[in-house]
């Protein structure tokens, strides 16, 4: 039944827009192109805030900062059995989507998409937000300047996905000790 919806959700929805169009007499054309527009120019403006996210988290991982915060942390990760190599996604998950793509494939490709730092670092990436990039994109995009209550919900937000994967996944993923 999900297959079928699924299957038929998008068609159906165009079908119903373009029928209401043309009951409500709407020129179909010439709205969507003006909003083709409409889109093209805020595209143009969330330019330099992609530019600004993309060279943060490139100049954090270059550095090496994210490296040695993880090997600083090791004792405490250990404690609450997080992988070593999943910090560096819980860190930049906040900031790109992108980037956290790029170091999850490198667990899965390392460790295998098994291991339990894949598991791990899958249920981070869907349990967490881009914070930092919505803030600078969306929110740049349309003008807003004072980001500070939306920004600590994302963190507290964030911060709460990945407590909730680590539990979830320590407790369905390891072995139970005793």
């Amino acid at each position: 039944m999900i297959n079928l919806i699924s299957l038929w959700a998008i068609p159906v929805i165009l079908f119903v827009i373009l029928t209401m169009g043309l009951i409500k007499k709407v020129p179909i054309y010439e709205e969507f192109t003006e909003g083709a527009k409409d889109g093209f120019k805020v595209a143009v403006n969330i330019i330099p805030y992609l530019v600004a996210i993309i060279v943060g988290v490139s100049m954090l991982r270059a550095s090496g900062v994210i490296d040695s915060l993880a090997q600083f942390m090791s004792p405490l990760l250990h404690k609450f059995m997080i992988p070593v190599e999943a910090l560096p996604v819980m860190i930049v998950r906040s900031l790109s989507g992108a980037a956290t793509l790029g170091l999850f494939s490198d667990i899965a490709h390392h460790f295998g998409p098994d291991s339990y730092a894949a598991k791990l670092c899958a249920v981070i990436v869907g349990s967490s937000e881009t914070t930092f990039y919505v803030l600078a994109v969306y929110f740049g995009s349309v003008g807003i300047k004072k980001v500070r209550y939306a920004m600590l919900t994302g963190i507290i937000a964030d911060f709460i996905g990945v407590v909730a994967a680590v539990a979830v996944c320590s407790h369905y993923f390891l072995p139970s000790i005793g």
